[in-house]
C-alpha cells in the first residue's frame, strides 16, 4: 500500500508517462478521424511531454511542490498544439494545488487533478465533450470519490485509470465526428496512456528511463554552429533543426540531399536524433525530407541577409545578436506563424515584425512562438497563428513575457494575410484588435491536398491520394479528376460572391497547374479579382 507520493516517485512517474507517449505517439496519431492529420495529436503530446521530462531528469527534488512546478513551467513553454496545451494546463493545475508540499496522499493529489481539468476548461473557450477534457474531468472526479474513504494512492490509480478509460470509450459517442469514423478521441487515448505509465510505476510494471534514454535528448556536443563563417552568402537561411530518428534511413542520405541544395552542412547524428545544420534557399524542402526521419524536435530558420528580405541579391553585413526580450521601440508589433519561405516574404512585406516557423502537422511550441514575441520591439504584440491548432499555444505566451500580447485567433493563412492588409497602427489597441479579427472572418478559405489514407468520412468514400477539397475547414469532396476538382470548389464557392481570389502555390506543386486554378476561377467568377501567388 502506497499512502503518498514523495517528489522523487512523481519524478519518475513522469519519466515513465513520457516513455509511454513517445512508445505510442503513432498509435495516438492514428486515431485522427479525417483524412488529413490535424496537428499530430500524439505527436504534439509526445513532444510536450518530453520537454518537461528533459527539465526534471536534469535536477533531484526534495518535494513534490518543485517537482511539479518543474514540470509544469517546462509544459507550459513546451506546449505544442491544442492537445499539447490541455496536457500543459492540466499539469499546470496540479502543481498549484500542491503548491508548497513536501509529499501528496490521495486526497490532495486527487484534488490537484481536479483543479487541473478545471484549470484546462477555463482555458477552452468552448469546451467540448468526447475529448481529453472530459476523459480528464471523469477521472478526476473518480479519483476524487475514492479518496474519501480510502488512502491508497495506487489504488485510488486504479480508479481513476478505469474511469478515464471508461469514459475514453464513450467520447465515441460524444462526438458525430468519432462516431461516424468509429474510434475513441486522441487526446483522451494520450492522457490514458500517461495516467496507465503512471500506475504501472507504482505497481512495478516498468521502470523509469534515465536521462540517456530521453527521445530528445540533446544531441553530444561536435559542431559548433555558431563558429561558421559564411563568407560571402550564396545561401540565404540558416536552417537548424533536430529531427527523431524513427526510420531506418540512414543519416548519410540526408546529408547527400543537403550538400545538394546548400552548403556549410553539418549532419549529427545519434541513436535517437538527428542534429542538423544547413544553409539553404529551400528551407522548406529541408523540412519536408527531415520529416521522412521523423518528427522535428526543434527548427530554427534565421534569414543571413535580412530579417525581412527573401533571397535579395545584395549579401547584408551580419546584423548585431539580438536581445534575447528586444526593448520597445514602437507600441505595436506581429508576429505571425507560417511555413514556408515563400509566404514568409509575403508577411515580411507586409509589416510582419518576426516570422515563426510552423503549420498544419508542424506545430510551433509556445517557447517557438514566445521567442518571437520577446524579440518584436515593441510594447504590444498581436500573434497571428493562422492556424486553429496552434491558438491555444499562442495564447499562453501572455503569461510568460512583460510585453502585452494579444492573439488574433486566424485559423488560415489567407485569414493572417488579411490581417496584415488591415492592420493600422495609428489605432488603439483594441480598435486594431477588432479591426484585424474583422478583416480575417470575412475571408473564406479553401485548402487543397491530398487523401492520406483511404477513409470513409460524413458519407465520402475516400482513397488514399486523392484529392480533397476543404471549404473553410468542411469537406467539399474527394475527386481523382483536376477539372472536377475546380468545377466542385467553383460551386461550393459561388454563394459566398467572391470580389477577391487568392491562389498561393508553393512545393510540390508546378506553376502551370497554379495557372491552371487561377484560369478557372476566372472563368467561374468573372467580376473576381483573381491573382496567383
Amino acid at each position: 500500500m502506497r499512502e503518498r507520493i514523495d517528489a522523487a516517485a512523481f519524478k519518475e512517474m513522469f519519466l515513465c508517462a513520457n516513455a509511454a507517449l513517445e512508445e505510442n505517439k503513432q498509435i495516438i496519431n492514428d486515431l485522427n478521424v479525417f483524412p488529413v492529420p490535424d496537428g499530430d495529436t500524439g505527436t504534439n503530446m509526445s513532444l510536450t511531454m518530453n520537454a518537461a521530462a528533459i527539465a526534471l531528469s536534469k535536477d533531484t527534488f526534495e518535494e513534490i511542490s518543485a517537482a511539479s512546478t518543474t514540470a509544469a513551467n517546462a509544459l507550459l513553454r513546451g506546449a505544442r498544439g491544442n492537445s499539447g496545451v490541455i496536457l500543459s494546463l492540466l499539469f499546470r493545475g496540479i502543481y498549484k494545488s500542491l503548491k508548497g508540499k513536501e509529499t501528496a496522499d490521495a486526497k490532495e493529489f486527487a484534488a490537484a487533478l481536479t483543479a487541473g481539468v478545471e484549470a484546462a476548461y477555463k482555458a477552452v473557450m468552448k469546451p467540448a465533450e468526447g475529448t481529453i477534457l472530459t476523459v480528464s474531468r471523469m477521472a478526476a472526479a473518480a479519483a476524487v470519490e475514492f479518496a474519501k474513504d480510502n488512502d491508497d494512492v495506487e489504488l485510488m490509480f486504479e480508479c481513476l485509470l478505469k474511469a478515464a478509460r471508461d469514459a475514453l470509450a464513450e467520447t465515441i459517442h460524444q462526438n458525430p465526428v468519432l462516431e461516424r469514423a468509429g474510434v475513441v478521441d486522441a487526446g483522451g487515448q494520450g492522457f490514458v496512456v500517461v495516467m496507465d505509465a503512471m500506475l504501472a510505476w507504482m505497481q512495478g510494471r516498468v521502470a523509469a528511463p534515465v536521462e540517456a534514454e530521453l527521445p530528445a535528448k540533446e544531441a553530444p556536443s561536435g559542431a559548433d554552429f555558431s563558429e561558421f563563417d559564411t563568407g560571402e552568402i550564396t545561401f540565404t537561411y540558416c536552417t537548424e533543426f533536430i529531427a527523431a530518428r524513427e526510420s531506418q534511413k540512414s543519416p548519410e542520405l540526408l546529408r547527400t540531399f543537403l550538400e545538394n541544395i546548400g552548403d556549410c552542412v553539418v549532419v549529427v547524428p545519434d541513436d535517437e536524433i538527428i542534429k542538423v545544420h544547413v544553409h539553404t534557399n529551400v528551407p522548406g524542402e529541408v523540412l519536408t525530407e527531415a520529416l521522412t526521419y521523423g518528427p522535428l524536435q526543434t527548427v530554427k530558420i534565421e534569414n543571413m541577409r535580412n530579417q525581412h528580405t527573401v533571397l535579395s541579391k545584395d549579401a547584408q553585413p551580419e546584423a548585431p545578436a539580438e536581445p534575447e526580450i528586444a526593448p520597445a521601440e514602437k507600441p505595436f508589433g506581429v508576429v505571425t506563424v507560417c511555413a514556408g519561405d515563400g509566404m514568409a516574404e509575403i508577411f515580411a512585406e507586409l509589416g510582419a515584425d518576426r516570422i515563426v516557423t510552423g503549420g498544419q502537422t508542424m506545430n510551433p511550441s509556445t517557447e517557438d512562438i514566445l521567442t518571437e514575441v520577446n524579440k518584436t520591439p515593441a510594447e504590444t504584440v498581436f500573434v497571428l497563428p493562422n492556424n486553429k491548432n496552434i491558438v491555444m499555444a499562442a495564447e499562453q505566451c501572455a503569461k510568460l513575457t512583460e510585453k502585452n500580447v494579444v492573439v488574433v485567433p486566424t485559423r488560415t493563412v489567407p485569414q493572417g494575410v488579411a490581417a496584415m492588409l488591415a492592420f493600422d497602427a495609428d489605432q488603439s489597441a483594441e480598435d486594431i484588435a477588432a479591426g484585424l479579427q474583422e478583416a480575417a472572418s470575412a475571408v473564406h478559405t479553401v485548402l487543397v491536398t491530398y487523401a492520406a489514407r483511404d477513409s470513409d468520412f460524413d458519407g465520402h468514400d475516400i482513397h488514399a491520394g486523392e484529392y480533397l477539397a476543404l471549404l473553410d475547414g468542411a469537406l467539399v469532396g474527394n475527386y481523382t479528376d483536376f477539372s472536377e476538382l475546380m468545377g466542385a470548389i467553383a460551386g461550393a464557392a459561388a454563394p459566398l460572391e467572391p470580389e477577391i481570389i487568392s491562389v498561393y502555390y508553393g512545393a510540390d506543386v508546378t506553376e502551370s497547374d497554379a495557372a491552371r486554378v487561377g484560369k478557372s476561377m476566372e472563368a467561374a467568377f468573372e467580376d473576381a479579382d483573381v491573382n496567383v501567388v
